[in-house]
């Protein structure tokens, strides 16, 4: 299956909403979908080692860290981490690093763009707790989908 989400639109248009375009992808996978957790940070990734390092199985990791471009939430030891527990996939609203070997991980990931620069380890951040971007709300324990062609969630798992 090279797509997702045109077959899923096209059985359960009325039980998805659609994220606004604003993700690239970088991991080896582009097809995911699974029980969303999130977890809100802001240039502080403290949360998000400690969820990659839980089992992942059948969910993918929702972060968001607010837009923000100045620091990665995401890098090659932790998507490896990711890719070890059985993570489906994550969507990062904000940057990565290591985009290099991340491309080459079997994980989905989108993020908006990367940037270099570690952050700092504060234990600072909020996990499942509802988060909002992209024109979507993204709640824990709802459902999330995304393939090339972008990302929806819906409150139910759906049949692909």
């Amino acid at each position: 299956m090279l797509d997702l989400l045109p077959d899923l639109f096209d059985a359960h248009a009325e039980q998805l909403s659609l994220a606004r375009a604003i993700f690239n992808d970088y991991g080896g996978n582009t097809i995911f979908h699974g029980e969303i957790v999130t977890v809100c940070c802001y240039n502080d990734n403290s949360k998000v080692k400690e969820l990659v390092a839980t089992d992942g199985t059948n969910k993918v990791l929702v972060i968001d860290g607010k837009a923000s471009m100045r620091r990665a939430l995401l890098g090659d030891m932790l998507a490896e981490q990711a890719v070890e527990n059985g993570w489906q996939g994550i969507v990062v609203n904000g940057c990565i690093r290591d985009a290099g070997t991340i491309a080459t991980l079997p994980i989905a990931i989108k993020a908006l763009g990367c940037c270099p620069i570690k952050t700092e380890k504060l234990g600072q951040g909020e996990i499942n707790t509802i988060v909002s971007f992209a024109d979507l709300s993204f709640n824990p324990g709802q459902y999330i989908y995304g393939d090339s062609n972008g990302l929806a969630v819906s409150k139910a798992l759906l049949s692909i």
